[in-house]
């Protein structure tokens, strides 16, 4: 399979969500026998995971996609806009007259192992030596912070992060803690939705207990977790990896 890069565009965000499709594994298996083609496949078998998990949300937007004014007024409140709901409406015609009107995500099948690696930006990841075995999975999902008006891109690999899915994340994984979720903990949940097997790398705090990036120097000493429930977030990935729904790589 030809490799394909796909930009998740955050719409009207100022974050965004880089998604790298590498390739699937095939294998033939009979199709009453396993969920998908990996060793050991995502599934909904446990309480705790049913009671966050709702596989019925979709994660991107699509041209019939029909946002509901409760969910609008949640995500306008944090963008700080001011436009009302039908306004939202007409940018996303106009929109969709540009990109593709529905995302083109591979479907969960036994005959495909979807093996996604989700990479934070936590300080962490300096000197983890990660690399060769982030590379070897066949999606790889990274937040960015954007920090120009203007992205060249594909717009035909293009695909919007739902409103109603931010908010899912917020209401049944983070149970309302904090002002919203952080964009790398929606890229983990957007991996276990639309991945087999999911390996995260590059989340957690530093020797000092800040959430700083691998780029930067820390100026503000304090910042802890900032605006995000980084604390709430980093105790329900290592509950995801102590029931085997993700394999959490920790770092230093």
């Amino acid at each position: 399979m030809k490799l394909k890069v796909k930009a998740l565009i955050v719409l009207l965000c100022v974050t965004t969500i880089y998604v790298s499709w590498r390739g699937y594994k095939s294998f033939s298996l009979p199709q009453d026998e396993r969920l998908c083609a990996c060793e050991r496949c995502l599934s909904e078998d446990d309480l705790w995971f049913i009671k966050h998990f709702n596989k019925s949300v979709e994660p991107f937007l699509s041209a019939n996609y029909n946002l509901s004014e409760d969910v609008f007024n949640w995500w306008k409140g944090l963008q700080g806009e001011k436009g009302n709901l039908s306004t939202f409406r007409e940018t996303l015609d106009r929109l969709f007259l540009l990109v593709p009107p529905s995302p083109d995500v591979l479907e969960s099948s036994p005959d495909h192992c979807r093996t996604c690696a989700v990479v934070g930006n936590s300080g962490n990841l300096r000197r983890s030596h990660y690399g060769p075995l982030i590379d070897f999975h066949d999606v790889i999902i990274r937040p960015e912070w954007i920090v120009r008006r203007k992205i060249k891109a594909n717009k035909d690999l293009v695909m919007i992060l739902n409103p109603a899915f931010m908010k899912y994340v917020h209401d049944m994984w983070l149970e309302n803690k904090g002002y919203y979720p952080s964009t790398g903990f929606l890229a983990l949940v957007l991996a276990l939705h639309i991945c087999d097997e999911v390996s995260v790398f590059g989340y957690g705090a530093d020797s000092d207990g800040n959430w700083s990036h691998y780029w930067e120097k820390l100026m503000n000493k304090k910042l802890k977790t900032g605006a995000h429930p980084g604390d709430t977030e980093y105790r329900t990935i290592q509950e995801l990896d102590k029931q085997q729904k993700l394999k959490f790589y920790t770092g230093f």
